[in-house]
C-alpha cells in the first residue's frame, strides 16, 4: 500500500507560493466556505460586469489570479514555467463559454489551435483543450443525439463543428501532443460522444492522441467504457479517456424532474465514488488498449490510482497515466504526486476577465457545494502558515 500521508506535505504542496499568495488563497476558501456569502457575491459580481462598473481590478487581484494564469496564453507563461520547475504539467483551457454564432467557434478554433503551436515547443504543455459546444450550437448537438433529421443549412453547420474538430486533432497528432475534449450536459453529450468517437478512429491508431472525457457520475459511463473498449479492439484504434466526476449535477437532476424521465445521474456520492473509482480500476487494467487521465480532487481515488499502478507494475512516469487538478485547487495532490514523479497536469484557465467570470462562478459555487473540500483547503493553508512562521 502507498502510504496515505503523502498528501499530508504543505512545505511541498505551497513551495510556488509566496507569503502573500499563501494569505490570499486563505481568504479566498473563508469566503467560499460561507454559502450565502458566495451567492451575493456571484450576483453582486454579474450585476458589476453587466453594469459595466470598475470591477475586474479587483476581481483580477483575487479570485481570477488564484483560479486563473492570465487572460492569454503568454500571460500564463510564468504560471506554467514556475509549475514545471516543480515537475508539474498545464493544460492550456480558454474558459470561455456560452457562445452560440459561428464567428465565435472560429475564434474559439483558431485560439485552440494557437495553444497546441504554441504547445509544441513547450514541454512544460503537453495535452490541448476542447469544449464540444467552443466549436458548435448545443442545440445542434441535442438535436443529433435526438436522431433528428437536419436540415441542409443544419448538415451544412455540422460540417463545420466535424471540421474544427478534425483540425485541432490532426494539428495535435502532427505535433505529437494529447488533445481533451470535456464533456457537458447529458442531452447532447451522444452526439459529442460519437464524433469524438470517430476522432480517435482516425488519429488514436498508434497511441490514444485524442481523449474524449466521462463523468461518472452518470451511472451509464462505465457500460459506455466498455463497449467502446470492445469497439476499438475489434476495429483498431486505442482509447483515451480523461474520468471525472461530473459538473452539472443540479442542472442534470432539475432537468431530468422537469421533463419526467430518470435522471442519469448516480443516486449518491457513494456511488459516484464507487462508480469513478471502477472506471480508473477497468482502465488501469487494460492500459495496453487505452490511456487514463485522472482528472480528482479526491484523495482516496489518487491514492488508489497509485496502488493500482504500484500492483500491476506500471512505473509512475508511464505516460499512459496523468493524474489532472484544476489550477488553484488541491495543490496538495498535485504538486505531492508530481515530487514522487507521477505525470501530473493542472487545468490552467485563461481568457479576458469577464468572460471567464461563467467559469470563476462555478468555481466558487462547486467548492462551496463539495462537502471537505474547502475546510481540506483551510485546514492545509492553516497548517502551512503555521510551519512558515515556526521555521
Amino acid at each position: 500500500m502507498i502510504d496515505n500521508t503523502i498528501f499530508d506535505n504543505t512545505e511541498i504542496a505551497f513551495a510556488l507560493k509566496s507569503d502573500s499568495e499563501l494569505e490570499r488563497a486563505y481568504f479566498l476558501f473563508k469566503m467560499i466556505s460561507i454559502e450565502p456569502l458566495v451567492r451575493i457575491g456571484t450576483a453582486a459580481t454579474n450585476f458589476a460586469i453587466k453594469a459595466k462598473l470598475p470591477v475586474e481590478g479587483l476581481i483580477r487581484a483575487t479570485v481570477f489570479d488564484h483560479f486563473c494564469g492570465g487572460v492569454n496564453e503568454e500571460d500564463c507563461l510564468t504560471v506554467i514555467d514556475k509549475m514545471y520547475e516543480k515537475g508539474v504539467s498545464s493544460v492550456l483551457d480558454y474558459s470561455v463559454e456560452g457562445k452560440e454564432n459561428e464567428a465565435e467557434f472560429d475564434a474559439a478554433l483558431k485560439i485552440t489551435l494557437k495553444i497546441v503551436n504554441f504547445a509544441d515547443d513547450r514541454k512544460s504543455i503537453p495535452i490541448a483543450v476542447f469544449k464540444p459546444t467552443g466549436f458548435g450550437r448545443f442545440a445542434l448537438y441535442e438535436k443529433i443525439g435526438k436522431g433528428e433529421t437536419l436540415t441542409a443549412k443544419e448538415q451544412a453547420e455540422w460540417e463545420r463543428v466535424v471540421n474544427r474538430y478534425d483540425m485541432v486533432c490532426q494539428a495535435a497528432k502532427n505535433k505529437d501532443i494529447a488533445v481533451l475534449i470535456d464533456a457537458e450536459e447529458s442531452w447532447m453529450q451522444d452526439a459529442a460522444d460519437d464524433l469524438i468517437t470517430n476522432m480517435m478512429r482516425k488519429y488514436n491508431t498508434e497511441k490514444p492522441v485524442v481523449y474524449n472525457t466521462l463523468q461518472m457520475y452518470r451511472h451509464d459511463r462505465l457500460e459506455f467504457l466498455k463497449k467502446q473498449h470492445e469497439l476499438a479492439k475489434k476495429e483498431h484504434f486505442y482509447l483515451g479517456y480523461k474520468l471525472v466526476r461530473g459538473a452539472y449535477m443540479e442542472k442534470e437532476n432539475d432537468r431530468a424532474e422537469e421533463l419526467g424521465y430518470p435522471t442519469p445521474i448516480c443516486e449518491n456520492k457513494e456511488a459516484t465514488d464507487i462508480n469513478f473509482n471502477a472506471g480508473v480500476s477497468y482502465m488501469l487494467e487494460h492500459l495496453s488498449d487505452m490511456s487514463l487521465f485522472a482528472g480528482t480532487h479526491n484523495e482516496y481515488s489518487s491514492y488508489l490510482v497509485m496502488d493500482l499502478m504500484k500492483a500491476k507494475g506500471i512505473d509512475k512516469s508511464d505516460k499512459r497515466v496523468w493524474f489532472g487538478q484544476l489550477y488553484g485547487m488541491s495543490d496538495h495532490i498535485s504538486f505531492n504526486l508530481s515530487h514522487l514523479g507521477y505525470n501530473v497536469a493542472k487545468y490552467v484557465p485563461f481568457g479576458p476577465v469577464k468572460d471567464v467570470m461563467p467559469y470563476l462562478i462555478r468555481r466558487a459555487e462547486e467548492n462551496t457545494s463539495v462537502a471537505g473540500q474547502t475546510g481540506r483547503e483551510l485546514a492545509l493553508l492553516t497548517k502551512e502558515k503555521k510551519r512558515r512562521k515556526k521555521s
